[in-house]
């Protein structure tokens, strides 16, 4: 039953260290549920009751968050491996504070709270291998947040799309690469509107620091695009 899940989930940092039959019998311990949706489909909404967190399986999912104008504010992009809600399956809050959305078609397994924090009454030996792995993302997201506050913070558009570019470039370790989402979402990401984007990349391009086509970027002087930030 679980066999084809647990061969999707073996790449997943939740699962980190548990392969084969441990991962498959570790599913039937946990009784998963697992959901598909539709493109732009919401997964959950911010406000209504929490009850699972999720991993996506197949496909993309985005996460956003209202301000307090009104305005969506894309959070992060979710990839098959990636979770979602881990962080109230150890909070006393109760209902979702940010909208999941399907990119496209996707497919999410959804694991109850009390499933991963009660006891195992099978006594499973990889339960407690799953908290620790649940500790470690929330861990490493708390660090990615304050990156995104940081990027907040950043005052100009073209700072924030040097920095962006640059961290790509270290991250890539090439002058050319793909961005890792669209133009609307990157300027979601950078909280900037999508026109002024447009228009300080095509700036940017020429001036000869970039060349960009859809969404691969060529940086053509490193030094000066570090010298925008």
């Amino acid at each position: 039953m679980f066999e084809k899940t647990a061969k999707k989930l073996e790449g997943s940092p939740l699962f980190q260290g548990i392969v084969g039959n441990d991962l498959i019998s570790l599913l039937y311990c946990l009784e998963p549920r697992i959901r598909i949706y539709e493109k732009n489909q919401y997964i959950t909404i911010a406000g209504d009751k929490f009850d699972s967190t999720g991993v996506v399986l197949e496909g993309q999912a985005m996460v956003n968050k209202e301000n307090a104008a009104g305005n969506r504010i894309m959070m992060t992009m979710l990839k098959p491996g990636d979770m979602f809600g881990e962080v109230l399956v150890f909070s006393n809050q109760s209902i979702w504070p940010s909208t999941v959305q399907a990119y496209g078609n996707c497919k999410v397994l959804f694991l109850t709270k009390d499933k991963i924090m009660g006891k195992c009454e099978k006594i499973c030996p990889h339960h407690k291998m799953i908290i620790q792995n649940m500790l470690t993302i929330v861990s490493e997201k708390a660090l990615l947040l304050n990156r995104r506050v940081e990027y907040l913070t950043i005052v100009g558009i073209r700072k924030k799309i040097s920095t962006f570019l640059i961290e790509q470039y270290k991250k890539k370790k090439s002058t050319t690469f793909t961005l890792p989402m669209n133009r609307r979402e990157l300027a979601e990401f950078l909280n900037v509107s999508r026109p002024s984007l447009s228009r300080e990349m095509c700036r940017m391009r020429d001036q000869d620091i970039i060349d960009f086509h859809m969404a691969t970027i060529k940086i053509i002087d490193v030094e000066q695009l570090k010298k925008q930030i």
